[in-house]
């Protein structure tokens, strides 16, 4: 069998392979690419009302704002996934295990936003981690090296046939 078999049979098989968590994994990307401009996706970091200061309020204060977010599900400090204090804004995002985040004011616990957030299911969607860690490691890691081997196989059978082409032309009609 021919490289050039070779490579168009191992395209061909491979895309087969690839196709469900390869169409999963582009859709996904398309829409982590807008997060930032798609409040659907991400909320809109809103500012505080005083910028680039340390947080003037306890921790105790933040979480009493969180917790008064009903459609957050915050009981207590086991409910909150992360903080992200943006100090050049004046605020602090809470995300909740429950996927909402609250932004809140670091100078007065006034709450900003209230707003369900997106990117991050739709980031465990892109890596597999949606499934299981397992489908994650051993179907989307290995998806992604197929994917790989077809971009390797596609650039050479995209190019060979091209500076064969070339070649011939620069030898000329007698060959030599």
């Amino acid at each position: 069998m021919s490289l050039n078999r070779f490579l168009r049979q191992t395209h061909y098989w491979l895309s087969l392979v690839v196709m469900a968590p390869l169409a999963v994994m582009i859709i996904a990307g398309l829409f982590l690419m807008l997060k930032k401009e798609v409040g659907w996706i991400q909320p809109e970091t809103q500012r505080g009302s005083i910028e680039n200061q340390a947080p003037a309020i306890p921790m105790d204060a933040l979480l009493a704002a969180v917790i008064a977010q009903p459609e957050a599900g915050v009981a207590g400090w086991e409910d909150v996934d992360r903080i992200d204090v943006r100090i050049e804004r004046g605020m602090a995002k809470v995300l909740a295990h429950s996927g909402w985040e609250i932004q809140i004011d670091t100078a007065t616990a006034e709450v900003l936003s209230v707003q369900y957030r997106r990117s991050d299911l739709i980031e465990s969607l892109h890596d597999g981690s949606f499934f299981a860690d397992w489908v994650k490691l051993f179907i989307f890691f290995p998806a992604g090296i197929l994917l790989l081997v077809m971009y390797v196989t596609g650039v050479y059978l995209f190019f060979f046939p091209r500076v064969v082409k070339w070649r011939m032309r620069r030898r000329g009609p007698t060959g030599g």
